[in-house]
């Protein structure tokens, strides 16, 4: 009986330990197995949005800024670029109709439509581009006056990486500034000015170029037409020509009259500019300010602040030496002074008693000096 026991005892314990190697062993499959794959469409996608061929656009829709594109140019991007549909296998021969709405059930993209949908003054028809969107109700493909936005994150690129480290560093060296060498200051010095005054003088000269055509043809010619953008890429902002004119052309009374007022402004600024000695004075406090900054340096400060704490020392020490008595008949003549002010406040002298020590205080004065 002992011996059947502990046979059952044993088969217990071999079979508790064969449940729980079971889950391990199921596990360590489960880790063997592949990754799932990236879906087609996502690798699809993100291949579309890095391809250049397809213009596309950046706005503001609900408070957030995307990036998007029209239903016109995807379907021709696909007619023109068929094997960008190569990575979608089997579905390579589909029509961009198919492609987008495949895309809006995967929640990659996103159709959207213009917020202002009337004209507005002064134009003579709707933005190709709007800059504002809002999401459509009806999110099915439309080729004809459609925008879709890219409803993913755009795969960081190199140069953005290196970027997100420089930022800082750069941020860094700007607060440093001061403990610069001299010569490093008057090379970030006149570099900082002079992209300050050819970002001055570019905006002035477009300004110049606008209103002289303005007003003598009444054409809105902007060079450099995003240069003032909040929102838009780099490529964007660096564009030179200007965009198509699609306002109504101005009357030659209202360009008479900016013209007339920009002319009396003009005669009033100069009727009205500094003279040689004001512009002089001007400059010289604006170059010892620049001086101050360029010399300064931290030795000089710590050596400022140490001869300003000797100085002070010694004004303390002199002020104590020029108030204290010096020989033991104007010790004397003090201490009188002092006891004649206290009784004085007291009330406990009169004036005839007072008088009386003052000319012994006096007489005091005469035999020292006389020695």
């Amino acid at each position: 009986m002992a011996g059947k026991g502990a046979k059952a005892t044993s088969a217990k314990a071999a079979e508790k330990e064969k449940g729980k190697k079971a889950p391990a062993s199921r596990s360590s499959r489960a880790g063997s197995q592949p990754a799932p794959k990236k879906d087609v469409y996502q690798l699809f996608a993100e291949k579309v949005r890095d391809n250049k061929q397809l213009e596309s656009r950046w706005a503001i829709m609900q408070e957030t800024r995307v990036e998007y594109f029209r239903g016109k140019d995807f379907t021709t991007f696909i007619k023109t670029h068929p094997e960008v549909g190569e990575i979608l296998g089997p579905d390579k021969y589909m029509e961009a109709e198919e492609i987008v709405n495949t895309l809006l059930s995967k929640n990659l993209v996103i159709r959207c439509d213009r917020v202002w949908k009337t004209v507005r003054p002064g134009k003579k028809k709707l933005s190709s581009w709007p800059a504002h969107l809002e999401i459509h109700q009806e999110q099915v493909f439309t080729e004809n006056d459609g925008f879709y936005a890219w409803m993913f994150l755009k795969r960081r690129t190199l140069w953005q990486t290196i970027l997100s480290f420089v930022w800082p560093l750069f941020a860094l060296a700007v607060c440093l500034f001061p403990v610069y060498p001299y010569q490093c200051k008057i090379v970030v010095l006149y570099s900082c000015a002079g992209a300050l005054l050819f970002i001055v003088s570019l905006l002035l000269l477009r300004a110049a170029i606008f209103g002289i055509l303005w007003v003598l043809l009444g054409k809105r010619v902007w060079f450099f037409p995003n240069i003032n953008a909040e929102e838009t890429t780099f490529r964007e902002l660096l564009r030179f020509w200007p965009e198509k004119d699609e306002g109504e052309r101005p009357k030659w009374t209202s360009r008479l009259f900016y013209a007339t007022v920009t002319v009396l402004v003009i005669l009033l600024l100069r009727h009205h500019a500094p003279d040689e000695a004001a512009r002089a004075r001007y400059q010289k406090k604006v170059s010892n300010i620049i001086d101050d900054v360029l010399e300064w340096s931290p030795k000089l400060a710590l050596s400022g602040m140490m001869d300003k704490h000797a100085e002070d020392n010694a004004t303390e020490t002199g002020s104590y030496n020029s108030h204290a008595p010096t020989t033991t008949e104007e010790k004397t003549i003090a201490a009188a002074k002092d006891v004649d002010a206290d009784e004085i406040q007291d009330g406990g002298v009169d004036a005839d008693e007072s008088q009386d020590r003052a000319d012994y205080a006096d007489d005091m004065r005469t035999r020292s000096s006389e020695a």
